[in-house]
């Protein structure tokens, strides 16, 4: 079954039968359409043009591919209807957030029907003594945070973008507060999926959620990072975090890209129990300092957070400074205050749009490789070389406490020679990565561009029991179709 659905994707022969007529201007009929509509309201529908348009992309390179028609249910009821009717005909499902992703994964590339899960936007329960919540997909992290405001708790997993909680366990995704908190992985206890078949699965056991299990496979840690390629996720349970009581930021500049990186595995081994720890080339700086309104050093620099009691953060500020110090670090300097953290962090997170202030008028592409930390310094230096060899405009920021970093990678899109070189760049350096044990992408998912990566990374018996998987969940190919396999 695994080498049938293998062949069937490579050559596009999944059948259209039933409503779906591809062969005649790749629509889907209006008998179709009417049904879609008799499920989910006739509001709830669109096939205008603008509206395909915005959903057949994501912030990626990846050129524009829409689906033929979009629907917003409003419950998991009509979720399951809506794939029971799609797989019963031979439709492609789609599934969509808010379309923040950087990998293509809501392309789709065989048309058929995107499942924008927005309108699903209710915390269905909140358990505070149990450190967990239940959301619905259409729950972003900011949202969340703020329903949380008077709880004392709050959910850490940071990925920059105001994502949806459930399209972020989607693409695994992680972010800034990763080192201390962890990713999407460690932070999803159960989740609720609708099968391609409409079937109703919850990964832990409905109502469930228990910190740890030694009950059977661990089907939450299957649809973490699957990409909506395995089923549609309808809610998460997530574990939250108690507020620290007191949080400090603070930057340092270095001579050089060696030295910061340096630091950085010296603060990790001496445990100090460091929440953010990201690292900004002299690129990103002048970027951040001009988008932003900072006054920051141009030169490669960590921003750092720490978590804790007051008398804690002292101690860990003094440590931190004086192994900084010791690695050459100037301009060391805190920030106390929510305001001046804010400013900060908001820098940060902004500095995809500052590096594209640069070079106006041009597209973004964002490498996403992860290392062992002991190779961290080796590849973060080789890749400066190699981006001022490559004659690209690019800049380089990354969470480097969990070994994860990107190149922001700017690119004339109407230049294929540019468009050539940036591919060319990506692929030199996720092989680089792979040589030195990582993965080819940390936290932006493989979407529709890494799937060869994925197949030097994982092997060939690794890639089977993905298509073994794929057969038995999906023996149709309809989810997503193109994206990880």
């Amino acid at each position: 079954m695994a080498s049938l659905l293998r062949a069937a994707v490579t050559r596009g022969l999944f059948p259209w039968r039933g409503y779906c007529s591809r062969v005649t201007q790749g629509k889907l009929s209006k008998d179709f359409v009417e049904t879609l509509k008799a499920v989910v309201g006739n509001p709830h529908v669109s096939t205008a043009a603008s509206v395909l348009e915005q959903h057949g992309h994501d912030e990626s390179m990846h050129r524009c591919q829409p689906p033929d028609v979009v629907v917003w249910p409003q419950n998991v009821e009509q979720v399951s209807q809506l794939a029971a009717l799609c797989y019963g005909q031979n439709v492609p499902i789609i599934p969509f957030g808010t379309g923040t992703g950087l990998e293509g994964g809501v392309c789709a590339v065989q048309g058929g029907v995107c499942v924008n899960l927005t309108h699903m936007d209710r915390i269905l329960e909140l358990n505070p003594k149990d450190f967990s919540v239940v959301v619905e997909p259409g729950v972003t992290r900011k949202a969340l945070n703020t329903h949380l405001r008077d709880t004392g708790l709050w959910f850490p997993v940071d990925p920059g973008a105001d994502a949806s909680l459930c399209g972020m366990a989607a693409t695994g995704a992680s972010g800034t507060n990763t080192v201390r908190y962890g990713t999407m992985r460690d932070n999803v206890l159960n989740l609720e999926v609708v099968l391609p078949g409409g079937q109703l699965l919850h990964t832990a056991g409905r109502g469930r959620h228990f910190r740890k299990s030694a009950a059977g496979y661990n089907l939450t840690g299957l649809f973490v990072g699957s990409e909506g390629t395995l089923g549609l996720i309808t809610a998460a349970t997530l574990h939250l975090h108690p507020v620290p009581e007191a949080m400090v930021a603070a930057t340092c500049a270095f001579p050089s890209v060696q030295a910061a990186m340096d630091s950085t595995i010296c603060i990790l081994q001496s445990a100090v129990p460091v929440a953010r720890i990201e690292f900004l080339d002299d690129v990103t700086m002048d970027a951040c300092n001009r988008y932003s309104n900072l006054n920051c050093l141009v030169a490669p620099t960590l921003f750092l957070e720490f978590h804790g009691s007051e008398q804690a953060l002292e101690e860990q500020l003094q440590r931190t400074e004086e192994i900084t110090q010791h690695h050459g670090a100037s301009h060391f300097s805190w920030a106390k205050e929510a305001e001046q953290r804010s400013k900060l962090w908001t820098a940060r997170h902004n500095t995809w749009y500052a590096t594209l202030a640069l070079r106006p008028g041009c597209k973004g592409y964002s490498t996403d490789v992860c290392v062992p930390i002991s190779r961290l310094p080796e590849i973060l230096v080789q890749t400066k070389e190699d981006l001022k060899a490559s004659g690209l405009t690019g800049a380089i920021v990354g969470h480097v406490g969990d070994g994860n970093f990107h190149c922001i990678l700017l690119v004339d899109p109407e230049d294929a020679e540019e468009r050539h070189r940036v591919k060319a760049f990506s692929h030199q350096l996720a092989r680089r990565a792979l040589a030195l044990r990582g993965t080819c992408t940390g936290e932006h998912g493989i979407g529709l561009g890494k799937r060869q990566l994925l197949q030097e990374e994982v092997g060939a018996v690794g890639m089977e029991t993905m298509w073994q998987l794929k057969a038995t969940l999906d023996p149709r190919g309809l989810m997503n179709p193109g994206k990880v396999l």
